[in-house]
């Protein structure tokens, strides 16, 4: 029930219909609510998969986002999050549907009108779970940006989470260390350097700082199971009998990054077959012991919570949240992200 605000002529809070109604920042809002039977025109869909790609590295990135574009958005009505989305989509997005991704050299996880950093490079230090930032510190700095403290960011694409930290070096120092976690240390990562002022009232674009371990695809045949030739074919195959026997929208590929992580989402819907267990597992099976798959990520619906009980039972562990992860039957959806590795699969046979 809806609770009007000053009358008839102010706003309203509540839900009345398939109308809700809010204030945000000083102003009423009012949204239309609920599923639109209208199929996705080639535009939607296009649309669609914009947001899903930039929400990937944004989701996770949540208090990055918010210090990063906090000056930006204020006095105004928007919020942080949504100015970053919709630069992101406008800037950082390469292809045509359906094969749209993120360049993530134009990523933007601040914006404001501070000095960006120069020149700046990343690398891995001795210690697994560190990552060195360097940045160029010119000879005729100006005092007042001594102080300016760095904000750095680390993004791991196939992990879909994020390492940062708000507040760090002096940008005179030239350099600053983010400790990761070192599960990760051999992971894919995209690194983004800003600058926030010691009393934080200005903050810098930031700028891309490289990314490690680019080069971890590697050709399964070199170390690879012989009895197999063509790896692509046989997991396109093990997605063919598992879309069969679990769930219509299920999907299994390998990751375009590195083939030795293959990842999974599966949604079935209350009336397809719901004892998914044994297809699963030998699909796991398959894939650690034919397929040399070190890691497999899965990507579950957060309502489903029979099947995330089985993934948990089957040794999985929980690594992360997302907000409106997927679009799906008409509406975006939030998603659990599950994962289980070679060497925790064999201690559970």
């Amino acid at each position: 029930m809806g609770k009007l605000i000053n009358g008839i002529f102010g706003g309203f809070q509540g839900r009345i219909g398939n109308l809700v109604g809010y204030t945000l920042k000083g102003k009423y809002i009012v949204r239309k609510i609920g599923r639109s039977t209208k199929p996705l025109t080639p535009g939607r869909k296009s649309n669609c998969q914009k947001m899903t790609v930039v929400n990937e590295i944004l989701s996770p990135s949540l208090a990055v986002i918010r210090a990063g574009f906090r000056l930006a958005v204020a006095g105004t009505d928007k919020n942080e999050y949504n100015e970053a989305v919709s630069y992101n989509k406008k800037n950082a997005i390469q292809g045509e549907y359906p094969n749209i991704s993120l360049d993530y050299t134009k990523v933007l996880v601040s914006m404001g009108d501070l000095p960006v950093a120069v020149n700046p490079v990343i690398n891995q230090t001795a210690k697994a779970d560190e990552i060195e930032f360097n940045w160029e510190v010119a000879a005729d700095l100006p005092i007042q940006r001594y102080n300016d403290r760095a904000m750095l960011m680390v993004y791991f694409p196939e992990l879909k989470l994020t390492f940062y930290h708000l507040s760090g070096s002096k940008r005179v120092e030239g350099k600053d260390i983010l400790r990761i976690d070192s599960d990760y240390a051999g992971e894919r990562m995209e690194a983004y350097i800003s600058f926030v002022k010691d009393d934080g009232q200005r903050v810098s674009n930031s700028v891309y700082a490289g990314s490690l371990n680019l080069d971890r695809k590697t050709q399964i045949s070199d170390n690879g199971n012989a009895e197999i030739e063509d790896i692509p074919k046989f997991v396109n195959e093990l997605q063919r009998k598992l879309t069969q026997k679990v769930a219509k929208n299920c999907e299994l590929r390998l990751s375009q990054h590195d083939a030795r992580i293959a990842e999974l989402r599966i949604n079935p819907s209350p009336n397809e077959q719901t004892d998914i267990k044994a297809s699963l597992s030998s699909t796991l099976s398959l894939l650690f012991e034919k397929a040399n798959v070190n890691r497999v990520v899965a990507n579950i619906n957060t309502d489903h919570h029979e099947t995330i009980s089985l993934l948990k039972h089957m040794g999985f562990r929980k690594e992360g949240r997302f907000i409106e992860n997927s679009f799906l039957n008409g509406k975006w959806v939030n998603e659990y992200q599950f994962a289980v590795l070679k060497s925790q699969w064999d201690l559970l046979k």
